[in-house]
């Protein structure tokens, strides 16, 4: 028996953002239609070290994909000068049980979730969608960044981070890479950057809101990646209110994200507010974007069965591509 072992490299080669885009639409769709096995993540918080590590378990029927991730999300590892979110993905044989392939987390899961938001761009932002803005200058703002630039014609980025060294680096690795613009420009302030934006993306480990959603103009799509915790809230009460809300999976929203938890405590949403899953709007149980001046927010806590796909996507080229290391077990 064979295990295929892909490092941070292989795992990019293997899992184009395009091919990650498709995928998580068959995967949102499996979700929202009851199709996939998906329990809601187990959170261990690590309250000494300021880090939390989930386990992340998923079946996808239709697809034959079938994956646990391990990954922690450590905040203050940024300081120490390493990586913030560390982690692995077994694939695992829907068949036969028997591991198939340990791939790198880290780089698929900055992958997978950016190619769910640029799913839900896809889905939900104006086809004329050209501006675009990141807040957040880490590995999960690169993948936004190309996943949004995959899906629409983009001509421009803003990028804002409290660290201006590291948007000033983001700006100069991202430019003109892929299908990115070459004009990347650094923002000194987030209500600069979001006030002319088409498409908005939060990539960030704030715990309080990083915009004012007064400061969204008519039309703007967001995507909001950085929320997971009850008692975070990237997101603030005038986005929720004034946005076309779809999430990744209302279960999971409602449980985990201060972004709609908190508003919800304070009177000024209830559950309803939640319009739909994206899966919803992929099989065509729902409408997306119903008029141009609309604004929509896609909320993702991230779910399992965005792993699962991703890794199976990934290891069925790696092993057309001879990728990796192939261990005996």
């Amino acid at each position: 028996m064979k295990l295929r072992i892909l490092t941070a490299a292989e795992v990019k080669q293997a899992l184009p953002m395009a091919a990650a885009i498709a995928g998580m639409k068959s995967a949102y769709a499996q979700l929202s239609a009851g199709l996939a096995v998906a329990p809601l993540r187990t959170h261990l918080d690590i309250t000494a070290h300021q880090g939390t590590t989930l386990v992340m378990p998923a079946f996808l029927p239709q697809d034959g994909a079938l994956a646990v991730k391990v990954v922690s999300v450590f905040s203050q590892n940024a300081g120490r000068g390493e990586r913030v979110i560390n982690g692995l993905v077994l694939v695992i044989d829907a068949e036969t049980g028997r591991p198939s392939a340990l791939l790198e987390g880290s780089t698929l899961t900055a992958i997978r979730t950016g190619a769910g938001s640029g799913a839900a761009t896809d889905l939900l932002a104006r086809p004329d969608a050209h501006v675009v803005t990141i807040l957040g200058s880490g590995v999960q703002a690169r993948t936004q960044l190309e996943a949004v630039c995959t899906v629409r014609p983009v001509t421009q980025v803003r990028v804002y981070s409290p660290n201006q060294t590291r948007a000033a680096l983001f700006a100069a690795e991202m430019a003109g890479v892929g299908p990115i613009p070459a004009d990347v420009q650094v923002v000194v302030d987030a209500a600069t950057a979001v006030r002319a934006a088409d498409i908005i993306c939060t990539a960030t480990t704030s715990h309080t809101p990083v915009f004012d959603g007064r400061d969204l103009k008519p039309g703007a799509h967001i995507n909001a990646i950085g929320s997971y915790q009850p008692t975070v809230q990237e997101i603030d009460a005038a986005t929720v209110q004034r946005a076309l809300v779809v999430v990744d999976s209302r279960e999971a929203t409602l449980a985990e994200t201060g972004d709609l938890i908190i508003p919800r405590q304070q009177g000024l949403i209830t559950a309803a507010h939640i319009y739909a899953e994206l899966g919803e709007i992929v099989a065509g149980v729902k409408d997306g974007r119903t008029h141009p001046q609309q604004i929509t927010l896609f909320k993702s806590v991230g779910t399992a069965v965005q792993d699962a796909i991703a890794g199976r996507i990934a290891l069925a080229n790696a092993a057309q591509m001879g990728l990796g290391t192939l261990l005996d077990l």
